[in-house]
């Protein structure tokens, strides 16, 4: 099979579809490999590095969409890459269709069958292709709350961990999934004051019992979300439902009632956003004010470190990649139906059902 990989567009974007390793092993298994020139140089490859594994190198993205029949990116393809796409072809990559109908309505008009990284599941209903990423927005989210909790970023200028005879700030997370739970590890480990809220009081024990007493758990019910984030220096938006906007836990009216300088980092902003208040933003211009209230809302957080983020997420994808390709959408999705769960548009029409309703 002909499998394309574009250079990545959107600001600030400097993640890869496919490294050289992964050329080498699709080469190998007989398919050709066009990446177009430059794609790498983010995370430091060179198109000659794509060359020695076996790539063929494209100058222009034009060449890479014309000739591939399987298209392998990171982030869902801004409308003009949609518009190089046709009914021939089949997209994989991250979609997040449930925030982005102007995205949905120009994919169904190419044509594409477009697979979602974020919907294929696994055995035990995980989403694996979106594990490792929210493993590093998790991360990161911390890190990125704490350098806009400085004074100098527009926070309340108080330091993450505190110092003996000083209170550390009082980190919240909503949500204890994996973007969650990696959160916690960071907060944990910087000394933070760490809260994990959650819906599911079997998630809560076994977050208890993984931090062995070094967080505090609640459970998601109005009051307490609105406690917790009205006290808190630093709020951490980590919710999911696969494959649909996010819920909006965090009121417009609780945003007014927060400390100034206080800080919001919405990881669900791919799905919407859970904070009524957030929008959108990039990493060249990644926070704005509401109410005094510092939000920290990229939609592509994991390219802040695009080389972790390559190489995590190609661990992962370059199993399905060799499966479309070795046998075709139809066929590999028919033998995996956990890859068939990351089947977002085809044929002119939304199929995944929690892009449906």
């Amino acid at each position: 099979m002909k499998i394309g990989v574009p250079k990545e567009i959107k600001i600030h974007e400097y993640r890869v579809g496919v490294i050289p390793s992964g050329v080498r092993d699709l080469r190998d298994a007989g398919h050709q490999v066009w990446v177009e020139t430059g794609a790498g140089e983010g995370i430091g490859f060179s198109d000659q590095d794509y060359e020695k594994a076996g790539a063929r190198i494209a100058p222009t993205a034009d060449e890479v969409f014309s000739t591939a029949e399987l298209i392998v990116k990171v982030k869902e393809p801004q409308l003009e890459e949609c518009a190089r796409l046709g009914p021939h072809q089949v997209l994989f990559t991250y979609l997040h269709l449930a925030a982005d109908p102007e995205q949905a309505a120009a994919l169904c008009e190419s044509g594409v069958t477009a697979i979602a990284y974020e919907t294929v599941t696994a055995p035990d209903g995980s989403l694996p292709l979106l594990t490792p990423m929210s493993e590093v927005a998790g991360r990161m989210s911390v890190q990125v709350g704490a350098a806009n909790l400085q004074k100098a970023a527009g926070g309340i200028g108080v330091l993450l961990g505190g110092v003996p005879g000083v209170d550390p700030a009082k980190v919240v997370i909503l949500g204890g999934g994996v973007a969650g739970t990696n959160a916690a590890e960071i907060a944990v480990g910087m000394q933070a004051d760490v809260t994990v809220v959650d819906r599911s009081a079997k998630r809560l024990r076994e977050l208890a019992a993984q931090f062995e007493g070094r967080i505090k758990t609640s459970y998601a019910g109005a009051d307490a979300v609105d406690n917790f984030v009205v006290a808190a220096d630093l709020v951490i938006g980590a919710v999911l439902i696969p494959g649909a906007a996010a819920p909006k836990l965090v009121t417009r009216d609780m945003v007014k009632r927060m400390k100034a300088g206080s800080v919001l980092v919405d990881i669900s902003i791919d799905q919407g956003g859970c904070f009524e208040t957030s929008r959108p933003t990039s990493h060249a211009d990644p926070t704005y004010v509401v109410d005094d209230v510092v939000h920290y809302c990229v939609s592509n957080m994991p390219g802040g470190v695009p080389r972790t983020s390559t190489f995590a997420l190609t661990n992962v994808t370059l199993p399905f990649v060799r499966a479309l390709a070795d046998s075709g959408w139809e066929k590999a999705c028919a033998e995996d139906p956990h890859l068939a769960g990351g089947l977002n548009v085809q044929a002119g029409r939304i199929t995944h059902e929690a892009l449906q309703s």
